[in-house]
Order: C-alpha cells, then structure tokens, then sequence
C-alpha cells in the first residue's frame, strides 16, 4: 500500500515537470521563430500568472458556489458530520467545512489549497443509497485528497494550463499577423513571403492546435494519478478496502452523472460528473470504476 502511495507521488512530479518543460519548449519557438513579439509576451505572461494566482485562492469558493453546495452543521446532518469528524481526527487533521449537494447522483468532492481552508461536499444521493462504512470509505477518499494536497496540485495544473493555452493563442495570432515581419527583419531582409510564410503559418496552426491537447492530456493524467492516490490512502485510513470497492460497484451501477455541474470542477469529483461514456470518457479526469475496483482489490492482501 505504501509502495503505491509513493509510486503515484512520483509519477505525478515527473508528470509536473514535463509540463514545465513544455511550457519551455513552447516559450523557445516563441523566441526563436517569432521575434519582435517579446514585450506582449511576457505582458500576457505576467496577466496569466496574476489570474492563475487569483484562481488559487479563490477557486475553492467558487466551486463550491458553481455547485450550489450548502453549508451544513452537526444538528442538521449528525451522521455526515460525526463520520468527517472522526476520520479528520484519526488523521491527525482539521475537519473541512462540510456540504451538500441536492441531486440524486452518488458522488462527492473536497477543495481548499490546504488542509486549513478545506471542504468536503456529497450529494443527497450519495447520502441516500450509501450505508456508513461505504460513506466511511468515499469520505476517506476525499480526505484523503485534503492530506495528500490533491487541490493545490490541481491548481497548479489549472495555472500552467492556462498559461500553455495563452501561449498556443499568440503562437497563430503571430503566425497570422505579426510573426512573420519579425522573423524576416532578424534574418536581414524584409517580411517573409510565398513559400516560407506558408511553412510558418502552417507550423502556427499546428502548434496552436496541439499544445492545449497536450496540456490537458498531461493535467488528465494528474488528475487520474491523484485519483488512484487517493483510493490507495483513503483505504490506508479505514483499513478496509472493501468499503470503498462497494461505494464504487453502487456508483457504477447507478451512475455518477449530475444533473448540473459545471464542467470547470469536474476533476474534483469522487466519480465522473459528466453524463456520457464515449467521448466524455476519452478525456475524463477520472479513471474507469472497473480499474479502480481492481486496483483496490490488489491492495487488500497488502493491508
């Protein structure tokens, strides 16, 4: 268990530092093929950073917002709120603000930066079909999430996939109106013209068009990384796997999809909010239930 838990903390720096590293291959074309451009550059660079930094910390609140989630006290919910605090406990941590959510679908999610400013939310319908140890289990998971700092990992993501999407913008913008003039003057002679515009133009496109894919291929394999993550210590926490392998058969079998979610806090979910399983599945920040049920099934003989 704990081999798999450091495995996937692994796998997820590396996978951050390949997305650094892409947004440096993206700044060195930049540079390199599109000069004169420098001084809007690092403006936009800048106007990314500040709005990503925004996002961070105000991001938790929105999300909580963009679901309609509703604050609730011990009184109104005692069995939610006893089964959060004693897992925050046992964990050594401080218990989340608690919420829900009114739609039917099982499914939950937490957010904050940090283990001070966290929130865990269910749904009436997680609430409803889900006996206290697979509840036990799905909260266990979402703490989990809170420990391991999940929230903040998906920040960063958010921020350095904002900035690859700007960029991959002033990459065809360039391309099209400004790039090729600057890149002519460099080499001594006027703007570029016939076959060599078209080359750059076309290298624009194709640059514009594949580096936001990337990006979000790369913040989907975070996501799912972080999802396996926290199966594995949400299961270290109750020391029974099999609570989580029954929340999930449920879910599987009920369907995770919300009647309205807003797609921007999709990967915070326990489950896929999003209604759908062919092309929705393709690009779902979230691992199939099937594989998680045997992943977590592989770990109980460890535990």
């Amino acid at each position: 268990m704990y081999s798999q838990i450091a495995a996937n903390k692994r796998r997820t720096l590396y996978i951050l530092i390949g997305f650094f590293l892409f947004i440096a291959v993206i700044v060195f074309i930049l540079v390199k093929f599109f000069n004169g451009g420098t001084g809007i550059f690092i403006g936009a660079m800048i106007g990314s950073l500040v709005y990503a930094t925004i996002m961070f910390f105000v991001g938790s609140r929105m999300s909580l917002a963009l679901n309609k989630a509703q604050a609730v006290s011990r009184e109104q919910n005692p069995r939610l709120y006893r089964i959060v605090e004693n897992l925050s406990i046992e964990d050594g941590l401080p218990t989340p603000k608690i919420y829900v959510m009114n739609d039917p679908a099982p499914n939950a999610f937490a957010t904050g930066r940090n283990p001070n400013k966290s929130s865990v939310c269910v749904t009436s319908g997680l609430l409803d079909i889900m006996n206290d140890q697979e509840l036990e289990a799905v909260l266990s998971h979402e703490i989990s999430h809170i420990k391991n700092y999940d929230m903040r990992v998906n920040m960063i993501a958010f921020a350095l996939t904002s900035i690859i999407s700007l960029l991959a913008d002033f990459m065809i913008n360039l391309a099209f109106f400004g790039g090729m003039g600057g890149y002519g003057g460099r080499r001594g002679g006027g703007s570029m013209e016939g076959e060599g515009q078209t080359t750059f133009i076309f290298l624009g496109i194709i640059a514009a068009i594949l580096a936001p894919i990337i990006a979000s291929l790369i913040q989907l394999a975070i996501s799912r990384r972080r999802e396996y993550l926290a199966d594995a210590s949400g299961a270290l926490m109750t020391k029974y796997p099999e609570g989580l392998i029954s929340a999930l058969q449920k879910i599987d079998k009920t369907g995770s999809g919300l009647n309205n979610v807003n797609t921007a806090t999709a990967h915070f979910f326990f489950a896929n909010p999003l209604k759908g399983h062919k092309i929705t599945s393709l690009f779902s920040t979230h691992p199939p239930i099937k594989d998680r049920i045997k992943k977590l099934k592989e770990m109980e003989t460890t535990i």
